[in-house]
């Protein structure tokens, strides 16, 4: 009789070594970027989904884009004067916190900072994204949904039931309205629909060059949205 995967002992041992063992790879990968690319961007993401990343690392195949593992990536690069991997790097370090993630590129800044400010993508909202317009059904037959979604809607709290195979809304039911935080169910709906009500950005926050020079890239927009503002006198 075949030996049963349940009774399969692991050797703890053997999960911490691959774990040093890919973490030290890791290490080595970004210490590696730092020395070959000549300028690294930490950038916030409002909505880190796979395929919207994907899509962007696709246009910035010279590039490489790494997300997740900040406090490892923080280590790596440094927290302090006295541990960075280069001078000044440890400003990008201490900005690695949540939502995050670092570009290397040896793109001219100019160049990064236009595309990533002229770059966004619709995207379904997701419960608690706010609405950004009215959205009612109509009583009556829904065509626009296959037969066989009606029992789904009913799960998301329509009054429907089928006609002659054809799903039909016994009353208005009014999915969002605009200002509205959308409810699980809400945003469901909307992507069924097809309303797109969310849009992908990435905001670019600072950059390293490897002459050592950082700029906090958004302390620097901020500076320059308020001299515009600023009266003429």
């Amino acid at each position: 009789m075949p030996r049963s995967k349940r009774n399969k002992q692991m050797d703890l041992t053997d999960t911490k070594d691959q774990f040093r063992e890919r973490k030290k790879e890791f290490y080595q990968k970004i210490q590696s970027c730092v020395k070959n690319y000549a300028h690294v961007f930490v950038f916030a993401a409002n909505d880190r989904r796979n395929t919207k990343l994907r899509n962007v690392r696709m246009q910035w195949k010279t590039s490489w884009i790494c997300v997740g593992k900040n406090k490892v990536m923080a280590k790596t690069l440094g927290l302090t004067e006295k541990d960075e991997f280069r001078p000044n790097l440890h400003k990008i370090g201490q900005q690695l916190k949540g939502d995050r993630g670092l570009l290397f590129t040896n793109q001219p800044i100019e160049e990064v900072v236009n595309w990533f400010s002229s770059y966004s993508e619709g995207e379904y909202a997701r419960s608690g994204n706010i609405a950004t317009e009215d959205v009612i059904l109509q009583k009556g037959p829904l065509k626009q949904f296959p037969n066989k979604l009606e029992p789904y809607l009913k799960q998301l709290g329509l009054s429907t039931t089928l006609k002659e195979g054809v799903i039909y809304l016994l009353e208005d039911y009014v999915v969002c309205r605009v200002g509205d935080a959308l409810s699980p169910e809400s945003a469901k709906i909307l992507k069924l629909l097809g309303k797109k009500m969310a849009e992908f950005k990435i905001k670019l926050l600072s950059v390293w060059s490897n002459n050592g020079n950082f700029v906090d890239l958004d302390s620097k927009r901020k500076k320059t949205k308020k001299d515009k503002q600023r009266p003429v006198t």
